[in-house]
């Protein structure tokens, strides 16, 4: 057995198909069964349940899943070991971001990090926040920049951006052309709202249950942009993340108040597995960040 079959092993269990794990791992589906089968006789035992026509996992199977799980994350941190004992920025960084930070943060930081680190290659991948912790936690992603949560307790958090939000409002709405706006006005008013699996989404809703404000039922927007274009065209009001914040107070038929008295916030955070060898790199990494988005 080699390396390449636990992988194999590891993307079956994760796609529980066998032409998605092939293509995940770049071979034909033949090979991959051919491999998964010739790793069975090697070992003895019977990973999959043959009876079925689904992807079924033995309990041995199960376990030697897990335990692939875990060499696979051995052998990322022996190699991340021998590449990080310089603390260069060279070479593969995967970079996991969350959607309502992504589009925003990283076409501003990705060309200087390029033209400060020509040898680093960063390869960038977006999803919710359950789906990055996961990632993280199964060593395919190095590091994370995200607003900090309880999910992401078990990991080093380096702070980059403490990020306010600003209340936007129809250009018709009452509140349109006003500076800013103290929480408790927010009592009794109905606020649009992400969807489910959006850190934001709770983030928001608890300023806005704590101002007496409460969520409007009827719709739940998949991203900050979408809900930006329901403001304008006049469904409702909503809480934006200061970065996805136009410079102008009024654009687009959507006027941008400041919250205060609270004033609502999220701390973005780079996070990272304890034991990671590439701390160094993470820390240059958040430094270079935390400088561009200060300075904008």
């Amino acid at each position: 057995m080699n390396i390449r079959d636990f992988e194999y092993l590891v993307a079956l269990a994760e796609h529980n198909h066998f032409r998605k794990a092939a293509e995940a791992c770049f071979v034909s589906q033949p090979t991959l069964s051919g491999q998964i089968r010739k790793l069975e006789d090697e070992l003895g035992t019977a990973l999959l349940e043959r009876n079925s026509r689904k992807v079924l996992f033995t309990e041995s199977g199960l376990q030697l899943v897990d335990q692939a799980k875990s060499i696979l994350s051995e052998v990322k941190m022996f190699k991340d070991m021998a590449s990080g004992q310089s603390g260069e920025m060279v070479g593969p960084m995967h970079i996991g971001f969350i959607p309502t930070v992504g589009p925003y943060v990283m076409p501003k930081i990705i060309p200087q990090l390029k033209e400060a680190y020509p040898d680093l290659e960063l390869f960038l991948h977006e999803a919710q926040t359950h789906e990055l912790v996961r990632s993280l936690q199964d060593g395919k992603l190095d590091c994370l920049i995200l607003a900090s949560v309880a999910e992401t307790a078990p990991f080093k958090e380096i702070d980059l951006y403490d990020e306010p939000m600003s209340l936007a409002v129809p250009c018709s709405h009452e509140w349109a052309g006003i500076e800013c706006l103290e929480a408790e006005q927010l009592n009794g008013k109905t606020v649009l709202m992400l969807g489910d699996g959006h850190c934001l989404r709770d983030q928001a809703l608890g300023y806005c249950f704590a101002a007496g404000a409460k969520e409007d039922e009827r719709f739940k927007a998949t991203s900050l942009e979408t809900l930006r274009n329901m403001v304008a065209a006049g469904a409702g009001i909503t809480l934006l993340p200061q970065l996805s914040v136009p410079n102008e107070s009024v654009k687009d038929g959507v006027c941008y108040v400041r919250s205060i008295d609270p004033q609502p916030s999220r701390k973005i955070v780079l996070a990272y597995r304890p034991g990671s060898p590439l701390r160094a790199r993470f820390e240059q990494l958040a430094e270079t960040v935390r400088e561009h988005l200060t300075a904008n």
